[in-house]
């Protein structure tokens, strides 16, 4: 197998700075390609929630006051050094305080939206990784950006550094983990993050639709493509609403584009070790999980402990559900369930099951907050999980749930219809419950089937097995990725 030099561009990473899935992946996939002996490196902002103290981040003398050009300007940026807790990754940090040494990494808190110089922020982050790999002399086989945070980077291999001997045999990978977020800002700020040389004009692979979109370039200028789940990559190439508008822009790249599932990080989710539920369990030895059960429902006061506890664990967003949840309630509480839900999300999403727990207590415990350590004891503590979304690139809490043994309950889209297939109780296959159309009766018609099949405990149990002895670590996924990586290179050298 090929060793391969990766810069791993990220905006998040957990555990230094985390708003969704994409810190865990990022926290986790560069640990799992450093053991399989390649040289990957990160680089992500240094934002102010990153403490030097904390992490023992280090001052590199020659990655001080590096000079950065950036359409009609020049940065002067500083970058330190660190490693990814508990592991030998190198990580790099972009430190330019102007733009994040704030109180949010994405959302300006006076506003609630996005910073207003994100486009100038994100493109130096870009260029910034790029210069810095000069100044330590270290040339990658491959730049791995993610979402349109690192989008620029690919296009600016093909454009500013393309008669640069640097980068002459650097390739580059953009993996989309969800293709509605663009980066797309006003025509204006073309003249600030591409170069002055360049006619910002339709044909410019930033213009979409009159404005600049990062996505789109990268899109454009990436060797090859990944998302996060096969039948991701087939829905936003066939349909324009997950598409987001760049279907046809994807349909294009269609033979540079693959799904390669997300996998877990199996060393943090884990029922047999994991440090915040109330006893730890195995597929081989389940007793564990009934105290886990009874310490949620204690925790969340839940009252009928004979009915079927469903997690849910999200964004609380109309994007994953919670607007059928909502408009299902009444139906839902018809049949011998609880919820237990955690999450924060859309103000009148959030205000509607707030009222939902206040109308029904012991039946709908509902925590706004993020809340790790809760996060755990919920998919270990509920008999199902809920995740009833509209889309899915790939999700990861249902995977947490089939190896905790917490058959999901999940809407066939995206990555939940890669990783959760119907249980039928003749044959014994399957290891959760699916429903097709967005439609409040049809999540009610699924959740209605599982609480039959949790009246059959011997069904139940072989359901749990099912999900708990499939491998959804990283360690597959990872080759399946070194496999782009393979032809990104071959295709180089062609």
């Amino acid at each position: 197998m090929s060793r391969y030099n990766v810069l791993y561009l990220t905006s998040e990473l957990y555990p230094f700075a985390k708003v969704g899935g994409l810190a865990d992946v990022a926290g986790t996939l560069p640990k799992v390609l450093k053991e399989q002996e390649h040289d990957i490196r990160v680089f992500l902002p240094k934002y102010k929630v990153i403490r030097d103290r904390k992490y023992n981040l280090r001052e590199v003398i020659r990655l001080r006051d590096i000079e950065v050009p950036l359409g009609d300007q020049t940065f002067t940026v500083s970058v330190k050094s660190g490693f990814v807790p508990d592991s030998k990754v190198q990580a790099y940090f972009l430190e330019y305080k102007p733009f994040f040494d704030r109180a949010d990494i994405y959302i300006d808190p006076k506003t609630g939206e996005g910073w207003k110089d994100d486009a100038l922020r994100f493109a130096l982050f870009s260029k910034a990784a790029l210069e810095t790999l000069k100044v330590l002399f270290w040339q990658p086989d491959l730049v791995h950006v993610n979402d349109w945070p690192g989008a620029l980077a690919p296009y600016y291999l093909k454009t500013a550094y393309k008669d640069d001997p640097f980068f002459e045999n650097t390739r580059s990978v953009m993996t989309i983990h969800n293709v509605a977020y663009q980066g797309s800002f006003p025509a204006e700020v073309a003249k600030d993050v591409f170069p002055e040389t360049e006619k910002f004009d339709k044909n410019h692979p930033g213009f979409l639709d009159g404005k600049v979109n990062f996505l789109k370039a990268g899109i454009e200028s990436a060797d090859l493509l990944t998302t996060v789940s096969p039948t991701y990559a087939k829905e936003i190439i066939s349909s324009k609403e997950l598409g987001a508008g760049l279907n046809d822009v994807l349909k294009k790249k269609k033979a540079h584009l693959f799904g390669v599932l997300n996998g877990i990080d199996d060393t943090v989710w884990n029922p047999e070790t994991d440090k915040h539920i109330a006893e730890n369990y195995s597929v081989d030895e389940m007793d564990g999980k009934a105290a886990c059960r009874a310490a949620l429902i204690e925790e969340m006061g839940l009252e009928n402990p004979e009915n079927m506890v469903i997690g849910m664990i999200s964004r609380l967003v109309e994007q994953k559900g919670f607007d059928l949840v909502r408009d299902a309630a009444e139906e839902l509480l018809k049949l011998p369930v609880n919820l237990v839900i955690l999450g924060s999300g859309q103000k009148d999403i959030q205000a509607d099951l707030e009222k939902l727990a206040e109308d029904n207590p012991g039946r709908v415990a509902v925590k706004i907050d993020f809340d790790d350590a809760l996060a755990h004891k919920i998919e270990a503590g509920a008999d199902a999980f809920l995740m009833p979304s509209r889309y899915e690139p790939c999700g990861l809490n249902q995977m947490y749930s089939l190896r905790y043994g917490t058959p999901p309950i999940v809407r066939s889209t995206g990555g939940l219809a890669d990783t959760v297939k119907e249980y039928t109780v003749k044959k014994g296959e399957g290891n959760g419950f699916l429903f097709k159309n967005a439609a409040e009766k049809d999540l009610v018609a699924a959740v209605k089937k599982a609480t039959t099949v949790f009246k059959n405990a011997e069904a139940w149990k072989k359901l749990q097995h099912n999900g708990m002895v499939v491998d959804y670590s990283w360690s597959s996924s990872a080759k399946m990725l070194i496999s782009v990586f393979d032809q990104a290179m071959e295709e180089a050298v062609a």
